[in-house]
């Protein structure tokens, strides 16, 4: 989740899972080299400086090398990862301001997309993340599409597990691409609502899909509409009682796209809507990592996902799974950090881990700095090094929260 740095977690109640996890999201980008070159990267760990493109500026993200190098000491916030994405630091959006790794730059970077992250707020409610004004204990989630990131109680469903969730889309994703409503009929989690209990006990229940409602017809004819031996039924439990996603590998989660080009050549989107009848269109969608390959690629469909600009999910090295599990390849997955134990959500996690990527890029140049001058590490050296980086950071920390 994205934040504000800050690093004064309390790095003993890190989750080793997790924090594996939130390595990675550093581990699968370059720290040293500034991505531009690259140019549109399919997936990096990106950040907005508020220092440099406030609010009221054009928004703007700069790799995870550029917030490092160019933006030490600034006002960060962190994004995550970002899709098709690249880096803008020192370009016309940053006036002066120029980029220390790559400073021949185009004005802008037209392909790039921006919403109000990029300003540090976050979900439907328009806010700040950390919100100081929000005493609430709630986790927040991404949806896949947009990428914007969602508090749990404004996914308009509700959310049974949030350690089980897998991908998710938000119901203003899915209205934007309306077929999607059909495959999560099939290969969704199904909804959950909530039902009054003759005890007066509100429980909630799953709604299985083609389940009749109230006020229907008669419900024995809807069950015997209902496919039971169908293979799309079968996938949908195979996918259900899968590993959680720390549990799945990488040639899962990367496997060849290719799989569900050939298994027909006609529409699958059109079978499937003759099979049974749409979920309710209402609240967010949590889908097993499995579903991407379920969509059908016939040529008409693809049409559909470009106009809807949803053509990434054809992709299922998109997915940020498979980002991560590129970084658990990488040295940096292996960290000291990992070590540590006990319990933290994701957000803390990532505030430790870029805290420490913060403080391991200072203490290498104050020590290159020494080199360079010829000059010995001194105690005295070292704790006025260390006096500098608090005060720093009491300068952000009070910035951030004006």
């Amino acid at each position: 989740m994205a934040a504000n740095r800050d690093t004064d977690a309390d790095v003993d109640d890190i989750n080793d899972e997790e924090l594996e996890k939130a390595l990675c999201v550093l581990a699968g980008s370059d720290p040293e080299n500034c991505s531009y070159s690259r140019g549109y990267v399919k997936r990096q760990a990106v950040f907005a400086c508020n220092t440099c493109t406030p609010s009221a500026a054009e928004p703007a993200g700069v790799c995870l090398a550029c917030a490092n190098k160019c933006h030490d000491g600034h006002d960060i916030f962190e994004l995550y990862t970002k899709r098709n994405f690249r880096c803008d630091c020192g370009n016309g959006k940053f006036g002066e301001f120029t980029c220390q790794l790559a400073p021949a730059k185009d004005e802008q970077n037209a392909r790039n997309h921006y919403d109000h992250n990029f300003n540090g707020c976050y979900c439907t409610c328009d806010r700040p993340y950390p919100d100081t004004d929000d005493q609430t204990n709630d986790e927040m989630i991404q949806c896949v599409v947009c990428e914007d990131w969602f508090h749990n109680r404004h996914l308009g469903c509700t959310v049974v597990d949030p350690e089980e969730l897998q991908e998710m889309v938000c119901e203003g994703c899915m209205n934007k691409a309306p077929f999607l409503w059909t495959y999560a009929a099939h290969f969704a989690a199904p909804p959950v609502i909530s039902v009054s209990h003759p005890e007066d006990e509100d429980v909630e229940v799953d709604v299985e899909e083609g389940a009749e409602k109230e006020g229907d017809s008669d419900p024995s004819q809807s069950r015997e509409e209902e496919p039971t031996t169908s293979t799309e039924h079968t996938k949908q439990e195979e996918a259900e009682n899968r590993s959680p996603p720390c549990k799945r590998t990488y040639d899962e989660m990367t496997g060849s796209p290719a799989k569900a080009t050939t298994k027909t050549v006609t529409c699958r989107l059109k079978e499937l809507q003759v099979q049974g009848p749409e979920r309710l269109r209402q609240g967010a969608v949590f889908w097993p990592y499995t579903w991407r390959s379920e969509l059908c690629t016939c040529t008409s469909c693809k049409k559909a996902y470009v106009a809807a600009e949803v053509q990434f999910l054809m992709d299922q090295s998109d997915t940020v799974l498979a980002y991560e599990n590129k970084g658990m390849e990488e040295p940096f997955g292996q960290h000291p950090l990992m070590a540590l134990t006990n319990s933290m959500d994701r957000v803390r996690q990532l505030e430790v881990i870029y805290g420490f990527n913060e403080l391991t890029t200072s203490i290498s140049a104050f020590l290159e700095q020494c080199a360079a001058e010829g000059k010995t590490v001194t105690v005295e050296a070292v704790h006025k090094f260390f006096e500098e980086l608090r005060a720093k950071k009491r300068r952000r920390t009070s910035a951030g929260y004006q």
